[in-house]
């Protein structure tokens, strides 16, 4: 064998090497990151992230991607990530029912910025409720508000079968003859048709007890408002002056007056506990901006302590 084939041999060897270890590290880069982000929190509980077949995506409403005005938003970046995260807080007392609080991040995010930006975690663990929070993945840093198999007719009661069988083969719970109990919706900004989706033709409407609007209810109001004629659940809104919800927010309270339904609404600083434990819906007037109404005054907190879930 000559000097040049030895040299080209080895520089194809070489190069079989690095592409190897980039395999590799790609493939283990999400398992890396998720056991990142379990042991952040591992603290405060269990923190499971995983994939889930019944995730909002992929879809096939999105497989040729998305283009909002002058951006366009790919389906292998935006519309193919499956995660779900699913925290069961530390001291989780086990009933044999199991209350959710599923949380739906608005545009241009993702579960593990939400996670850290509002402190979803971190305003559970406060709140001392006996409830597992659970976040899918919804379109993925992208601005958009399409909810993916969410969307689709009992897609959300297959989403939550499949939380359900999670629990039971891959969390820390000893009891696994356990039952679906209450249902908190929760949704920032664009999450709100997602959620008008799931109380509309989810399969569930009859779990869930309590929506809520974090400067989202830009549309999907008859939907919402169906809903809680039905059920007669709290629904939470609170909407900010320039957060682009105010005027679809003053529509629905003057639909309410009209029609004589008793509601709650008033600034921020005038609610109090008693207010909003009351099943009507509340309308909360914020001076805060639009991406701060979850975290700054500890409102996802305070939602959950005055909410339908039980203390721990």
């Amino acid at each position: 064998m000559n000097c040049s084939l030895r040299i080209i041999l080895k520089v194809r060897w070489i190069a079989m090497e690095v592409l190897l270890v980039l395999l590799l590290a790609t493939s283990l880069a999400p398992l890396t990151h998720a056991e990142n982000l379990a042991e952040r929190y591992a603290a405060s509980g269990e923190l499971i992230i995983t994939q889930f077949q019944t995730a909002p995506f992929p879809h096939p409403a999105r497989a040729d991607g998305h283009k909002y005005k002058d951006e366009f938003f790919s389906a292998k970046e935006s519309y193919s990530d499956s995660t779900v995260a699913i925290f069961i807080p530390k001291g989780f007392h086990e009933t044999g029912k199991i209350d959710l609080v599923v949380h739906f991040h608005g545009w241009d995010n993702n579960v593990t910025a939400a996670l850290k930006k509002y402190e979803l975690i971190e305003q559970l663990v406060e709140s001392k409720r006996n409830a597992i929070l659970v976040i899918p993945q919804g379109p993925r840093n992208a601005s958009d508000s399409f909810g993916g198999k969410l969307e689709d007719t009992n897609g959300f009661k297959r989403f939550v079968s499949e939380t359900m069988e999670t629990l039971r083969q891959k969390s820390s719970l000893k009891r696994t003859e356990f039952e679906l109990g209450k249902i908190v919706l929760s949704g920032h900004s664009g999450g709100y048709r997602v959620m008008g989706a799931i109380v509309d033709h989810g399969g569930l409407s009859d779990h869930v007890r309590e929506v809520w609007l974090f400067d989202a209810l830009y549309a999907e109001t008859e939907q919402f408002l169906a809903w809680f004629d039905r059920y007669h659940g709290r629904l939470l809104n609170i909407y900010t002056e320039h957060g682009g919800t105010k005027e679809e927010t003053e529509k629905l309270m003057g639909l309410l007056k009209d029609r004589k339904t008793a509601f709650w609404a008033g600034k921020e600083s005038a609610i109090q506990s008693n207010d909003l434990k009351a099943c009507q819906p509340i309308f909360i007037f914020t001076e805060l901006p639009h991406d701060a109404v979850l975290k700054a005054h500890r409102t996802f907190r305070q939602f959950l302590e005055t909410s339908c879930l039980s203390e721990k």
